[in-house]
């Protein structure tokens, strides 16, 4: 008996000393920047859900040996850059942009802070870094599919959709556009389809675009934006069904929402990557010397739902193929 109470004494001298000794545990500051997506959008919370996880792999723990600021700046450009200048400001030791736009913002407002980008499009293209291989500044992180994914894109949509003779190519023309609707250019060109682009900027731009280009007849549309907010998901997904237009998508979220089909990386696990590098540059490497990295696995996903309200028929062969097939 005597023995249990010292023991236990011990344990309630002890807890003093951990505790003196997690509050004397340095913390360090960490920012994040979003641009499109919303704090309490259920894309951002996976995305967010995903780099913490990370970050406690690697021993980083929030309240405990972190601190994060988060700052939304829910599309807008002023605020995006108002924002980077902001979270600059704080000091911290990296900051982690959610896509290109976040990225090149927290760039105009310094040279030096460490960035480390999650789903950035066309990073060298779009000057935050000088190679894959070699980044060379002070960015580096994991982006969004090579270009060439866009000709797949026409291609499952010719398949699903085999009369269509017209696409309409939503794009975020200032950070991804180009490069995306040049690839799907070209795969028209070989299937004899005709692409327009649709710049997604703006939602009434969305609508009225669509709603036009829907006039016609064996139309389809394609999302190139992985990064939309979830106003407009929604106006696209209803738009979509509004006019019966086989449309294909980027990433799962849409399909699961009600869209015909997606191919492309999971949009969620960069985060969880991201957070290595992050973990990386606060031990001391710098984002010169980290490789920018690209998704390794692409994923098919059919919703055979919508499918059939569309009156299209999914061939075997490609339900064959889809890593997820939504009854």
């Amino acid at each position: 008996m005597k023995r249990r109470t010292f023991i236990a004494g011990l344990g309630a001298v002890a807890w003093p000393f951990t505790a003196r000794a997690q509050q004397s545990e340095r913390v360090r500051r960490i920012g994040v920047l979003a641009s499109p997506l919303a704090a309490d959008d259920p894309d951002w919370q996976a995305r967010d859900a995903a780099f913490l996880r990370g970050l406690q792999q690697s021993g980083w723990t929030a309240a405990r040996n972190i601190r994060i600021d988060y700052r939304f700046a829910l599309g807008d450009p002023d605020r995006l850059r108002k924002l980077a200048s902001e979270l600059v400001a704080l000091a911290p030791e990296v900051i982690l942009a959610a896509g290109a736009p976040a990225a090149q913002a927290l760039q105009q407002a310094s040279r030096t802070l460490p960035v480390v980008f999650a789903n950035a499009t066309d990073p060298v293209g779009n000057g935050l870094v000088a190679s894959l291989e070699h980044p060379g500044g002070n960015a580096t992180g994991f982006m969004v599919a090579e270009f060439g994914v866009s000709g797949k894109w026409l291609q499952l949509l010719k398949q699903i959709a085999p009369d269509m003779t017209r696409v309409a190519v939503a794009r975020q023309l200032s950070f991804s556009g180009v490069g995306a609707f040049a690839a799907i250019q070209a795969m028209a060109s070989l299937l004899r389809v005709d692409a327009s682009p649709v710049n997604d900027n703006d939602a009434g731009e969305i609508e009225h675009a669509i709603t036009a280009f829907a006039l016609g007849s064996n139309g389809g549309l394609i999302i190139t934006n992985t990064g939309l907010p979830r106003d407009k998901r929604d106006l696209i997904i209803a738009l979509v069904a509004r006019h019966r237009l086989p449309a294909i998508y980027p990433n799962r979220l849409m399909v699961n929402q009600g869209g015909l089909i997606s191919y492309g990386p999971d949009p969620i696990d960069p985060y969880r990557q991201a957070a290595s590098y992050v973990d990386r540059i606060l031990k001391g490497a710098k984002p010169a010397d980290l490789p920018v990295q690209g998704p390794t696995k692409y994923e098919l996903v059919i919703n055979i739902k919508t499918a059939r309200a569309l009156g299209l028929t999914i061939p075997e062969t490609l339900l064959a193929t889809a890593d997820e097939v939504i009854q």
